[in-house]
């Protein structure tokens, strides 16, 4: 097989949640472990991190990986779900895994897999972990996939654990309460591995305390560190961040929930310092003005073009689509033009209902089964006072916004992940 035959392979031989959805998801680490014990165990070979969380955690992890790498480290960094390619899922400083080492995993090893019928995700992790043990990596940064507790990369013993937040998503799996999803996302504490907290509320800050009290886990709360003392957003994106123990430093992403981030990172730096990780002031500098080129990392309040400033973001739910709504309230435009898809499986309601009525609206779906069909967004943005309509795919809509909008108007485009995944994936040069 070839590199597209064996991605093709993948999708369709093991369910691929980011496809299908909940049929795709098993509980449980049976086949993790089996896949473990078989490669021998990779994850032990090299150091780790792993982060948790609703929203952030990608973000989070792309930084954290560019401050390492800055540092000298040699840096594993495995996310999902990718954007345009496969291997965006699996990096060694910044670099994706070869399209030949793809090929050569499931050649080797489909005969051991297939009679397991593991997931997508339970197969991606195991390469993941092989790709780093072989690479010789000396730390890997491990994003979390779905909740934590029964996650597949919960196998690994991490030097620190963060959780960035708790919002509502994925409630089918994790619980329909915030207690309930902090319950499966502090399933990462680990005993005696420092976790860091990025942020709390009543129902969620009892459960972190709890569980690490009972792993006896040292517990830090970024939100009563407040390392961060000011976040300025810059003209040219990003913000100017004046912190407490690291100086000044400039952050390359524009998101206003980078803020957020950042504060969580700073408390993970200063618990990785202290636990001998060799991170100066001049690599954390370097790691937040650089994360993109340093790591990929797209889609978080990407621009797209000026003469209509036009942005993208893969936030997808209500709390990162709340942070969203913030930001353009405070963007300069004659007229607001917002190309909008999701899932199914998210909270579409409490999303819609957040967004401005009077931005010009152009509803559409992304290439997955799971897109809610433009068509039935339109019926639900309608239903908001959200007035526009439908488009059969993300680039026609796109196509039109920019035929309506003016050189002083404002496009975002955004509402899922695979909305942004499909712009990306089709922008020309792409």
């Amino acid at each position: 097989m070839n590199y597209q035959e064996t991605i093709t392979y993948l999708f369709n031989s093991a369910p691929l949640f980011q496809h299908i959805g909940k049929e795709a998801y098993k509980e449980g680490l049976d086949n993790t472990e089996a896949l473990d014990a078989y490669f021998n165990h990779p994850h032990t070979q090299f150091k780790s991190i792993h982060i948790a969380g609703t929203n952030g955690k990608g973000s989070c992890s792309h930084t954290l990986a560019a401050i390492l790498q800055s540092a000298g480290y040699r840096v594993g960094l495995y996310t999902s779900p990718h954007l345009a390619d496969f291997r965006e899922r699996i990096r060694v400083n910044g670099t994706p895994v070869e399209q030949q080492y793809v090929i050569d995993f499931v050649e080797k090893h489909r005969a051991f897999f297939e009679p397991l019928h593991p997931s997508f995700f339970e197969l991606t992790t195991a390469m993941a972990f092989t790709y780093f043990a072989a690479q010789k990596v000396d730390v890997a940064v491990i994003e979390v996939g779905l909740g934590g507790r029964l996650d597949c990369t919960n196998i690994i013993h991490p030097d620190l654990s963060i959780i960035t937040n708790i919002s509502f998503d994925h409630v089918q799996f994790l619980g329909n309460t915030l207690g309930k999803i902090a319950h499966e996302k502090a399933g990462i504490i680990k005993a005696g591995v420092p976790v860091v907290i990025g942020e709390t509320n009543e129902e969620t800050r009892p459960v972190f305390q709890e569980q690490a009290e009972r792993v006896n886990a040292p517990i830090v709360f970024a939100e009563d560190e407040q390392l961060l003392k000011t976040a300025t957003p810059l003209p040219t994106g990003g913000f100017a961040y004046d912190t407490e123990v690291f100086g000044k430093i400039q952050g390359e992403l524009g998101g206003w929930y980078q803020v957020k981030n950042t504060n969580t990172l700073l408390s993970a730096l200063r618990c990785l310092q202290a636990s001998g990780y060799q991170i100066e002031e001049k690599d954390i500098r370097n790691g937040f003005a650089h994360v993109c080129s340093l790591t990929g990392l797209q889609g978080r309040w990407q621009k797209l073009s000026d003469n209509p400033r036009t942005f993208c973001d893969t936030g997808h739910n209500v709390g990162g689509i709340q942070y969203i709504v913030e930001q353009l309230k405070h963007q300069t435009y004659r007229q607001l033009h917002i190309v909008i898809g999701m899932v199914n499986d998210k909270d579409i309601s409490g999303v819609l209902k957040m967004l401005p009525e009077d931005a010009v609206y152009y509803f559409t779906q992304a290439s997955v089964k799971r897109a809610l069909p433009a068509e039935k967004i339109k019926e639900l943005g309608n239903g908001y006072g959200l007035k526009g309509e439908s488009y059969p795919d993300v680039m026609s809509a796109w196509e039109e916004a920019k035929k309506n909008a003016s050189p002083e108007d404002f496009i975002f485009i955004g509402g899922s992940s695979f909305i942004v995944a499909d712009l990306l994936t089709n922008l020309p040069g792409a």
